[in-house]
Order: C-alpha cells, then structure tokens, then sequence
C-alpha cells in the first residue's frame, strides 16, 4: 500500500481517535479562505471551493464557519492573509516527502518544517527534487467492509473514474482532480458510502520501508501535520501489512 493512501487511512482513524478537530477546523478554514479569496465565493464557479467545502463538511463543520471563512477570504470580514508555498525533501532511506504550506509567517513555518525533518532523520531538498515524482490525483476511499466492490467499479468508471485499486481493507477510487465531485456524487446517489474523498498526490512509484524505518517515517509525517501551517504531507512510503500490524500494536 502507497503512502498517500496509507497515511490517509491512518490519519483519518486518528482524527477520530485523538479528537483533533480544533486542528482540521483550522486547516479547513484556511483552505476555504484562500480558496475563495482567489476563485471568488461562489462555489458553483470555483471548483477549488467546492472541494474545500465538501471536505468541511464531511468533518461536519458548522455551516457558520463555512461562511465566515468564505467571506474572510472574498473580503467581507477581515481576516489573516496567507502565503501558500511546497517544501519539499526526504525521510529515512530516500522517501520523497511533499509538505503543502499554507502560513502568515514563512519563516516561522520553515522552522518548524526544518525541525521535523531532522528531529525524525529526514532532511529538507531543492525546490523540485521529489515534486516530478507526484501527479495531482481525486482520491475517494470506501471501507472494503461495507460496499459492493462490483458495483462500486461499475458506478465509479461510469461516473468517470480512471482507476479502482484493493487496498487491503479499503477500496480507492482514482479520479482526475476535475471529476472528483461527479464521482463521489455518483457513488453517494447508488448508496457506497466513502470514509473520505479529496485531492491529493499519488507517487509514481513507492519505497518500501523496514519496522524501523516505517516508525521514523509515519512519525517524521505526524510531526509535520502536527503544524497548523501545514496543510498536506504526501509521500511515497510502502509499509508491508506485517510490519504495519507491528508498528501499530
């Protein structure tokens, strides 16, 4: 299993496990700010809204922050002005690892991005040296538990899916970024619920990682995401399921 959906997974089980809420709130909010601040508040014309705005809601965000955030970035409330930038770099045994930032103090964030990776042997790169390794992907991931596996392929390709790959417990649907929406509103109408749908970075190829490596790399990538600047870490880890049990136990 690569690592973006792995990583996902595990997050996804950890937000539910920790109660980190206040934290996705915030990276939430400042997504759909600044998705709004350059495509407008109109999500039916901003496709990049639409998708932040799907994904607060999925964490059930009160419809009050929705629109707050959306107005704090068109200019209607006043509110935080944020830089968006891509720090790329390293994890153990030559993991590539793509940190999206998103902050109001650049060099305060680098800091703390820089810290991360040397605290969990990793080391920062060239702007450039992993992103060729990653292309922009819709992601939708369903419990393998309580869907239909044919009839999710059936509905997903004909919604526009390129891909459907058994990830072990989970089933992932692979879209282009634009038809992500269509799709994951295909599957909900047949009733295939997904655990979460987004956009993210699928690596071209993975690095398969020992007991050893794998605790430094998922704890490297936890440190990451434990900063509100940062927005998404992506990487190209393979864990094997036996040294995921062991790490997990």
């Amino acid at each position: 299993m690569s690592g973006h959906s792995k990583w996902s997974s595990i997050k996804h089980k950890k937000g539910a496990a920790d109660a980190k809420r206040g934290k996705i709130f915030t990276k939430l909010i400042r997504e759909i700010s600044v998705a709004a601040r350059f495509g407008g508040g109109d999500p039916d014309g901003n496709p990049r809204l639409r998708t932040a705005i799907a994904a607060a809601k999925a964490e059930n965000m009160p419809k009050d922050n929705i629109e707050r955030a959306i107005k704090k970035g068109t200019g209607e409330l006043e509110g935080t002005h944020y830089e968006e930038s891509v720090c790329e770099g390293y994890g153990p045994n030559g993991v590539a690892i793509l940190v999206e930032i998103m902050t109001d103090n650049k060099n305060r964030t680098m800091a703390e991005v820089r810290h991360a990776f040397t605290k969990h042997n990793g080391n920062i790169g060239t702007t450039g040296c992993v992103a060729w390794m990653f292309h922009k992907k819709g992601l939708i991931a369903c419990d393998k538990g309580t869907v239909d596996e044919e009839k999710l392929m059936e509905v997903a390709l004909e919604a526009g899916a390129e891909d459907i790959n058994d990830e072990g417990s989970a089933l992932e649907v692979i879209t282009d970024p634009k038809d992500l929406e269509n799709v994951k509103e295909a599957l909900d109408k047949s009733g295939l619920s997904s655990v979460f749908a987004k956009i993210t970075m699928i690596p071209e190829n993975t690095v398969k990682l020992n007991e050893k490596e794998a605790d430094q790399t998922l704890k490297l990538m936890e440190a990451l995401e434990d900063s509100d600047d940062v927005q998404n870490v992506h990487s190209n880890f393979d864990i094997p399921d036996d040294v995921m049990e062991r790490i997990s136990s």
